[in-house]
């Protein structure tokens, strides 16, 4: 059971994936930091990678390929040289709607699948799971695993 919802999720994600950068051009992780940057605003480079629970270095990179596209902006932080502040552009909200879209109609065509009854169980079922593999650390910092409803 446990290799069939994994493969699942794997095929779900990739497909969503596929769809956005056929769409918007933009991949699921590159989605996320533009979701990220649009919810809180301005941020350093580590304060991101802390938001999203990824390795700064990843997220650097990331970064770096958004702002190529001339999706973020970053800039040289006031107090400390050292530090990097990146921004979402207006191009980079422009194509962060037409990502989500995306990612929605994809996500959309599998869960349309199910009836409310049917998602209601399935939204109960991935809470009950979510919070079995929440870790201390998680709840803490007040991560949590996205379920189907917040993807």
């Amino acid at each position: 059971m446990g290799l069939a919802f994994l493969t699942l999720a794997y095929g779900v994600r990739e497909d969503v994936d596929r769809h956005m950068l056929s769409t918007a051009g933009l991949s699921l992780s590159r989605t996320k930091v533009l979701q990220a940057l649009a919810a809180h605003g301005t941020l350093h480079q580590a304060q991101l990678a802390d938001a999203l629970g990824q390795a700064p270095r990843s997220v650097t990179q990331i970064v770096e390929g958004l702002e190529r596209l001339a999706l973020v902006t970053r800039a040289d932080d006031a107090d400390d040289r050292r530090r990097k502040t990146v921004s979402l552009t207006d191009k980079g909200r422009t194509t962060l709607a037409a990502a989500e879209e995306a990612g929605t109609h994809a996500l959309r065509k599998v869960f349309g699948s199910l009836d409310r009854q049917q998602l209601a169980s399935l939204q109960a079922l991935l809470a009950r799971l979510d919070t079995a593999v929440a870790s201390p650390a998680d709840a803490r910092r007040g991560h949590r695993h996205p379920t189907a409803s917040q993807e």
